[in-house]
């Protein structure tokens, strides 16, 4: 059997240069924008998006990919590069229709290709949750491990892996359709600057406050009773067009929590649809393990 490959989508947002040092195979969402389809990273990169959706005087909408997409790739993993296992980590059912997508699919790749094994997986969350699920699967899968231990793993990431984001204004999530829980926070989108979070797979209101530098004190003090004081975590900050606040963010948290491994990333175009430019967040888990020696 070959090694256990790993699918995941554009949504996860990895840095390109972790997707393909650990060739982890992704598929692309959808953006309308008009009459235009656009493919998320593929036929629309963040830079040339995210300066023209402040302008845009109506929200795009966006799609997960269909049970043809992921059939297609399941197809190519199975027949051009020889693996009959797959892991497949999709971002949270509660908010997007690309888990049942891909179980449609998978249902019909194993009658085609009955010696082919799929494991769909609903992560209940997204961005880089969903992304440090997929990235340390397939660290497993170029390991060696077996089918079983790499799902082992990913159903031991899914419920400490934590997201905590920020921005100028809770506007796109809720044009988007995607506040979940925070709703109660509309009347105040020019005013604060909302904290929010996933909690069973759906936005959650975690507080306000007045100002960026405020609210990323506000995302460290909910990290810490996590993981205590100089905890061990592994951290990914996310943006949309936002970089040099990811500076200031970052250096709050690496005074008060021992980052063994942290990545920078900029959300997909398909994430910034619904959470805007100027977003700024963090994706995280506690790292349990001592250190050898």
């Amino acid at each position: 059997m070959g090694k256990v490959a790993v699918v995941t989508d554009s949504c996860a947002s990895i840095p390109e240069a972790l997707i393909q040092d650990l060739n982890i195979h992704t598929v692309a969402y959808y953006i309308h924008r008009g009459e235009e389809v656009l493919r998320d990273l593929v036929t629309i990169q963040r830079e040339e998006f995210l300066s023209w959706l402040p302008a845009a005087k109506t929200l795009p909408t966006t799609a997960s990919p269909g049970p043809g997409d992921y059939l297609t790739l399941y197809q190519k993993i199975s027949e051009q590069e020889g693996s009959d296992q797959i892991v497949s980590i999709h971002m949270t059912s509660k908010g997007s229709g690309a888990y049942q997508a891909a179980m449609a699919a998978a249902s019909i790749a194993r009658e085609t290709l009955p010696d082919l094994r799929i494991e769909v997986v609903d992560t209940l969350n997204t961005s880089l949750c969903q992304g440090w699920i997929a990235i340390e699967a397939a660290r497993a899968a170029l390991g060696n491990a077996t089918f079983a231990e790499v799902l082992a793993g990913i159903r031991r990431l899914i419920p400490i892996t934590r997201m905590i984001q920020t921005g100028d204004t809770l506007r796109y999530l809720y044009l988007g359709g995607r506040i979940g829980q925070a709703q109660h926070l509309v009347g105040s989108l020019l005013s604060i600057k909302p904290i929010v979070g996933m909690k069973d797979g759906v936005i959650v209101s975690l507080g306000v406050s007045r100002s960026l530098n405020r609210a990323y004190q506000i995302m460290a003090d909910l990290i810490e009773p996590v993981v205590g004081r100089m905890g061990r975590i592994k951290i990914a900050y996310v943006h949309a067009g936002a970089p040099l606040e990811i500076q200031k963010l970052r250096a709050v948290i690496e005074g008060r929590f021992a980052c063994v491994e942290s990545l920078v990333a900029e959300l997909s175009p398909a994430l910034a649809v619904h959470t805007g430019p100027g977003t700024v967040g963090l994706c995280y888990y506690p790292v349990l393990e001592k250190p050898a020696g």
